[in-house]
């Protein structure tokens, strides 16, 4: 069990300074100075002048584990932004496993990447930004969601893989099956190396909630579910492998193991999780959930939930987050979402002739080596326009 460690740092008081003797009043004929009270016209103004400038400064995006995977082996626990002290702890007692958590990072960015491909808003990463996506994930929407659910399963799926490949010194096969057990076609015995889930989700829980746990708004109980809905997600697709013993192969004996599934099905799961994903609101003592409208259905364990619509992501919007769609490649036949008139949101879109060359009419020569002839196909590229110069601006 992973348990905090570190000291309380000690309260420092400051020393309270000895009032000096007031000096004897002298007096003098009070001077003419101008109304600089808050009730005078000047003041007002110029308080409202700073109200407005702080209302106008944009909100801060705060950094996140999620650029560990940008670092790649250059895990260095003091420079990761956006680590709290929590997850720094983590971070130096275990670097082998961070170096597990940078490669689930990548992992599940491909993974998102690749479930909303023909969406508006494709999951696109900022280079060189330390909070990885930018100020789209400051929104409570369905797309922060998504993310937060499919970041935790990647991390429990990246950590359980290597304990399994012996990567790791902490863990390694899941110590819990053992012994016999029976499935559908009868009795078996565990063996192999069965992947060790539970240990997984133990430092998955630890490391990407440490963040929530501390902030404790309602904000941070909507990552809380979701981040267990992507641990659960998982967890829910465990496969039996099972090899046979017996006379000519016959299953008269089986031998079997717990194995992950490739991280595609946790991918398409929590993708149709998404697509049904419960809008709600924090219940007053923030403890809980309630449906956002009367009539809607209440939100399951296995439900993502979000706060907020989300933006339409059709223009270049830097408040939202939006980097619009203009220059995507859209499909001209396609009534999808991948389809030009969805995609560019009704601006139209440009056709462009290109020569593509790719491999054809490959075979192998014996021995050993695989020929290709060069294909060239002239085929045409659709892309998104552009908007007008006026809507833009109404929206940066």
């Amino acid at each position: 069990m992973l348990r905090p460690g570190g000291a309380e740092e000690a309260a420092q008081l400051a020393p309270r300074r000895a009032r000096a003797p007031a000096p004897a009043p002298i007096r003098a004929p009070r001077p003419v100075v101008p109304d600089v009270s808050p009730t005078s016209a000047s003041a007002r103004l110029r308080i409202a002048c700073l109200l407005l400038l702080l209302l106008t400064l944009p909100a801060r995006v705060d950094t996140s584990w999620w650029y560990i995977g940008a670092l790649g082996a250059r895990v260095i626990c003091d420079n990761i932004p956006g680590l709290v002290s929590r997850q720094r702890q983590l971070c130096q007692r275990y670097p082998d496993i961070m170096r597990s958590v940078g490669e689930g990072a990548r992992e599940w960015i491909r993974e998102c990447q690749h479930q909303f491909r023909h969406h508006r808003w494709n999951c696109t990463t900022l280079d060189r930004d330390h909070t990885v996506f930018g100020r789209v994930m400051l929104r409570s929407s369905r797309e922060a969601a998504f993310v937060y659910a499919i970041s935790s399963a990647g991390v429990v799926h990246a950590i359980t893989r290597a304990c399994s490949q012996g990567e790791l010194s902490v863990c390694s096969c899941d110590p819990y099956t053992r012994g016999r057990h029976h499935d559908q076609r009868g009795d078996f015995d565990w063996g192999g190396c069965s992947d060790n889930i539970h240990y997984g989700v133990r430092f998955a829980k630890a490391f990407v909630d440490a963040k929530e746990k501390r902030l404790k708004d309602a904000r941070a109980l909507m990552n809380l579910h979701n981040n267990r809905c992507g641990r659960t997600a998982v967890r829910r697709f465990l496969k039996l492998e099972c090899k046979c013993h017996g006379v000519s192969g016959s299953c008269t004996l089986r031998t079997c193991w717990r194995a992950l599934s490739d991280f595609r099905r946790t991918g398409d799961y929590l993708r149709r999780r998404y697509d049904g994903a419960v809008q709600v609101t924090a219940t007053q003592d923030g403890a809980n959930f309630t449906a956002a409208r009367q009539g809607y259905r209440r939100a399951t364990r296995t439900d993502l939930v979000y706060f907020d619509n989300s933006p339409d992501y059709c223009v270049l919007d830097k408040a939202a987050g939006s980097l619009g769609t203009a220059g995507r490649v859209c499909s001209k036949t396609s009534k999808g979402t991948d389809g030009c008139e969805i995609m560019c949101c009704g601006r139209g879109y440009d056709t462009t002739r290109v020569t593509r060359v790719t491999q054809c009419e490959c075979k192998f020569h014996w021995c050993c080596a695989v020929r290709c002839k060069e294909c060239r196909n002239t085929v045409d590229v659709h892309t998104c326009k552009a908007p007008k110069k006026a809507e833009w601006l109404d929206q940066t």
